[in-house]
C-alpha cells in the first residue's frame, strides 16, 4: 500500500509506453538498446526471497504465515516481487530482481512488451491498526509530477476475522469539497464507502479510488509496480501527508469494488483487469506448465506462481526442482523451459501474470 519514506512521490520503476500517453525514459531505451542485453533464451524458473518492511501498523509476530518476528518496529508488508527481493534459485541466486530484469528482460517478459522494467509488484499486507485514507495516482497524474505511472491494485484475502472490513470509493453523493472539509475536522470515515471482507474476496482498486484497510485481514496485493502513495488522514499519526495531491488525484465515481470470481473447467480467474489477471489453479497431484496457461492467453510471457497455503515443488528435465513452500512465490520466465507443478500437500496456488493495456487494447 503505502512506503514509509516521508515522501509523497516514491517509485521503483522507470516504465513508461502506457497508452495514455506513456514513453520510454532514457535509461529504458538504453536497457532495451545495450550490446550487454542478454538476447533472448531459455531461462529456468526461480523462487524469489520476501522482504520484510517495517509499517508503524503492521504485526509483530508473522507465524503462522511467516517464520519471522519483528526486532524491533512492527511489520506491515511482506515484498514477493519487490525491485530488491533477491532471487533464491538457479544460477542468478543472490541478484536483485531489477538487476536481473535489466540484464535479461526480453527472457524474463518476452519479446516486444513495452518496458523491459518488472511489470507487478506483489505483496501480502498485515494490518494490526488502520491504515491511513490514501488515494494512488492515475498514470496522467504520475507522469505530470515526474513519475512514469501510477497505480492500480487489488487484494485478494488470504484470511479475514469475522467483521473484517476495507474502505473502498467514496459514498454516492460525496463531493470534493466534503472529502476536504472530512480532512481537516477528522470526519474523513463519514465519507467512505465500507466493504465486509471475507476470506477469497477480490478487491480492485483502480488508481483514483480513494481507499483504506483495516484491521482484521490478510490481504495479497498485487498492483503496478510503483509505489506511489498520497496521504489523506492518517489518524493523527507524526507522518507526512499529501493533501493537495491527493484532492487533486481522488476521483469521485471509479470501478473499484467487489469482483465476482470467474469459473472455467479448470480454473477460477478471480479477475482480468488492465494491468494484471490473477487466477486460481487447481493442482491434483501434478499439473505441467502447458497447463498453467488458458488458451486465452499470449503462447509466452512472464508469471508469477504464489503457494497461498500448502507447499508444491517445480520440477523439468532442464533444471533442478524447486521447493514452492506456503507463502513462496516462483517467477516463470516468457522462455522457460517445460516443466511440472506438483502438490505435496494442500497446494492453493495462484497464477499472477502482467497485462499490458498498449498491447492487448
Amino acid at each position: 500500500m503505502e512506503r514509509e519514506s516521508g515522501k509523497a512521490r516514491v517509485c521503483f520503476q522507470r516504465a513508461n509506453g502506457h497508452a495514455s500517453g506513456l514513453f520510454l525514459s532514457k535509461a529504458e531505451t538504453k536497457l532495451m538498446t545495450d550490446p550487454r542485453q542478454i538476447s533472448p533464451q531459455e531461462m529456468a524458473p526461480f523462487r524469489i526471497d520476501p522482504k520484510f518492511d517495517v509499517r508503524v501498523w503492521g504485526w509483530r509476530d508473522l507465524h503462522p504465515w511467516f517464520d519471522r518476528v519483528a526486532d524491533k518496529d512492527p511489520l506491515g508488508e511482506v515484498w514477493l516481487t519487490g525491485d530488491m527481493c533477491l532471487v533464491a534459485t538457479g544460477p542468478h541466486a543472490g541478484k536483485r530482481l531489477d538487476a536481473l530484469f535489466a540484464e535479461a528482460h526480453d527472457s524474463l517478459l518476452g519479446v516486444g512488451v513495452p518496458s523491459p522494467q518488472s511489470p507487478l509488484l506483489i505483496k501480502i499486507l498485515f494490518a494490526k491498526e488502520k491504515l491511513s485514507v490514501q488515494v494512488h495516482p492515475d498514470d496522467k497524474m504520475a507522469q505530470k509530477y515526474g513519475d512514469p505511472r501510477g497505480k492500480t491494485e487489488c487484494w485478494y484475502a488470504l484470511a479475514a476475522d469475522p467483521g473484517a472490513q476495507v474502505a473502498v470509493g467514496l459514498k454516492p453523493g460525496v463531493t470534493l469539497a466534503q472529502v476536504e472539509e472530512g480532512i481537516h475536522a477528522g470526519t474523513l470515515e463519514a465519507s467512505l464507502n465500507m466493504l465486509p471482507v471475507v476470506r477469497d474476496d477480490l478487491i480492485f482498486v483502480d488508481a483514483g479510488t480513494v481507499h483504506a484497510i483495516w484491521p482484521g485481514s490478510v490481504l495479497l496485493e498485487t498492483q503496478q509496480n510503483c509505489d506511489l502513495t498520497y496521504r489523506m488522514y492518517d489518524y493523527g499519526r507524526p507522518r507526512e501527508l499529501h493533501i493537495e495531491k491527493s484532492l487533486e488525484a481522488t476521483k469521485l465515481v471509479t470501478r473499484a469494488g467487489k469482483v465476482a470470481p470467474t469459473a472455467l473447467a479448470d480454473r477460477t480467474i478471480l479477475i482480468d483487469a488492465d494491468y494484471f489477471r490473477v487466477e486460481r489453479i487447481p493442482v491434483t497431484g501434478s499439473r505441467t506448465s502447458e497447463r498453467l496457461r488458458d488458451s486465452s492467453q499470449p503462447a509466452s510471457g512472464l508469471t508469477y506462481v504464489f503457494a497461498a497455503a500448502g507447499a508444491g515443488r517445480i520440477s523439468g528435465p532442464a533444471f533442478a526442482s524447486i521447493d514452492l513452500p506456503a507463502r513462496g512465490i516462483v517467477a516463470v520466465p516468457a522462455f522457460s523451459p517445460t516443466f511440472t507443478v506438483e502438490d505435496l500437500g494442500g497446494l492453493d496456488l495462484i497464477r499472477i501474470t502482467p497485462n499490458w493495456p498498449e498491447v492487448t487494447k
